[in-house]
């Protein structure tokens, strides 16, 4: 194994600069690669003999691009960019400090002189990458960098499809911007556009992991109701109704996968704002491969009871939570685990999210007359074993599931409610008869997406008691935690944080617990015969992810309640 590099070497720079140069690798990879040592120390040797500073990510992503002096596309080109500070003050960010040729066409491009040159950092190439890339959304949607051919097709299945194969000028600045901004927000893993009107014009946000973030301003009243428009011409919609809400959907290519897209148009004091959702199945299966229980991310002991209450023979296991937080996908995957060729499997979905080899899936089609209660009731006809409703949206398709579990069926279905004891009051507001609804019910399962540490760029970190009171710990509560969080970086587009993992609240019914419901009996004794019988709230499993350190106590507040 080489040794670890103390100080620049001349036969190891040599080295890797030839590496370099022969595989699209940078300088700084090939030097980790030799020499052993963590990209930022390098990253810092290599700048000492230079007299160069270096520039963190978190630094970086507090300027400002000059895109003005150094375009975007050279900048991707020749991995380098210019920055400018709230005081207007130039800076460039380079990636190889023996390119002396960029170091010149750079201080030429920032109008820099003999007498004021231009003040040059180093960076990784990663972090410059992922700070343009950050900034390349609003740069598409402004500037149409990337543009697309806006011709659409029809592929015979009540959608457009939107090829993003080409990449040549559009007709119109609308279909330019419609198109670069689904192509970024695809780039970026964004799982909603929102493209909110504002009085001057529109501010289009990415959904990234559950977050919301700004991507780009879009400037001009008319500029913002023609790109309203083009959404609704390929969502099929009535571009004159402008009074009422419209929802649509449409379909779009990239990277040769289809992508189905859910339009949702909304009437606001400044026209209109819409949302488009993106429904990527080929993202899902590339996310979780087989789509097993495992790739999830639960703990074990709630993946143990998860899977318990998935094999019963009958009854009706309910999967709740907010909107985004996984509740699909892990019935996706119970069903995955559970399917064996020997039952019928049939699902009922709004819409269809993942194709499931062996399974009859069904989707809902509301103006056609298919709803959930109507294909419900056509399912059981169909002689099924097991039954997955995508969500019980109303009494009568909750009468039909409750049954169906009471009939020797065993049903799966999401239904929206904060917590598992909240699961109650929803079927009681529409009407269920409790006596029937518990016997029916086998279990509730409520779950969240929690926003895991960058592992690249995560540090030890110690907060204060403000910081500590806020998530209700004391000092002394926490002598065996692990707090870590991430400073920002490349992998995480400045975020701190990268991917998500699943953590669950959990109830089982027993005979107690289903007479304390029929007897409605106050809900803190309820809790307290599920706590006695093993239910853990999400919070509690929350802070365990804080104690190792996986995730922060800033994202544990957003996601979920004091216990």
């Amino acid at each position: 194994m080489n040794a670890p590099l103390a100080s620049l070497d001349a036969a190891l720079l040599a080295r890797a600069r030839a590496q370099s140069r022969q595989s699209r690798r940078s300088l700084v990879e090939e030097l980790q690669g030799l020499s052993g040592l963590e990209p930022r120390e390098i990253v810092r040797l290599l700048a000492e003999p230079f007299g160069l500073a270096t520039m963190e990510t978190p630094e970086m992503f507090g300027q400002q691009p000059a895109f003005d002096l150094l375009p975007l596309a050279q900048a991707l080109a020749r991995h380098c960019v210019l920055l400018r500070d709230d005081a207007k003050n130039l800076t460039g960010v380079i990636a190889d400090p023996f390119d002396l040729d960029l170091q010149t066409w750079l201080q030429a491009q920032a109008g820099a002189t003999a007498a004021s040159p231009l003040h040059l950092r180093l960076a990784l190439q990663s972090d410059i990458q992922a700070y343009l890339g950050k900034h390349e959304e609003s740069a598409r949607a402004v500037d149409t960098l990337v543009g697309d051919s806006g011709e659409s097709r029809r592929d015979g299945k009540s959608a457009t499809v939107l090829s993003f194969a080409s990449v040549s000028e559009a007709a119109s600045p609308a279909v330019k911007l419609v198109n670069s901004t689904l192509y970024d927000a695809l780039k970026a893993g964004a799982s909603d556009i929102h493209l909110e009107s504002t009085a001057g014009g529109l501010a289009v946000k990415y959904r990234v992991d559950g977050v919301l973030d700004h991507a780009a301003s879009v400037g001009g009243i008319e500029l913002a109701e023609h790109i309203i428009s083009r959404l609704k011409v390929l969502a099929e919609l009535d571009i004159a109704e402008r009074r009422v809400p419209q929802d649509g959907s449409f379909r779009v290519e990239s990277a040769g996968r289809e992508i189905d897209l859910r339009v949702s148009i909304m009437p606001s004091i400044h026209g209109e704002d819409a949302v488009i959702r993106i429904l990527d199945k080929r993202a899902m299966i590339e996310a979780y491969g087989s789509l097993t229980l495992e790739a999830l991310g639960f703990d074990a002991p709630s993946l143990a009871t998860l899977r318990m209450l998935a094999q019963e023979a009958y009854g009706m296991l309910l999967v709740t939570g907010p909107t985004g937080s996984g509740k699909t996908t892990t019935l996706y995957a119970a069903l995955t685990e559970i399917h064996n060729g020997r039952e019928k499997i049939i699902t009922i979905e709004d819409p269809v999210e993942y194709q499931l080899p062996g399974i009859l899936q069904i989707p809902v089609n509301e103006k056609k007359g298919l709803s959930f209660a109507k294909g419900l009731r056509s399912i059981l006809r169909h002689d099924p074993d097991k039954i997955m409703v995508g969500e019980i949206r109303d009494r009568e398709t909750a009468e039909i599931a409750v049954q169906s579990a009471l009939t020797g069926h065993l049903v799966l279905t999401t239904v929206h409610a904060n917590n598992v004891f909240d699961v109650f009051g929803r079927f009681t507001h529409m009407g269920i008869d409790p006596y029937a609804f518990v016997s029916a019910l086998n279990g509730i399962w409520a779950q969240r997406l929690i926003r895991m540490n960058c592992p690249r760029c995560a540090v030890p970190y110690t907060p204060d008691d403000t910081e500590l009171a806020s998530a209700h710990l004391a000092r002394a509560d926490v002598h065996d935690y692990q707090f870590m969080r991430g400073l920002g970086c490349g992998d995480c587009r400045g975020t701190g944080y990268k991917g998500r993992r699943s953590i669950a609240e959990i109830l089982t019914l027993n005979d107690e617990i289903r007479e304390l419901i029929v007897d409605k009996q106050p809900i803190r004794r309820i809790k307290a015969a599920a706590a006695a019988n093993g239910t853990r709230s999400l919070r509690l499993a929350a802070l365990d992810l804080v104690k190792r350190g996986a995730t922060t106590i800033e994202e544990i507040r957003r996601v979920t309640l004091h216990a």
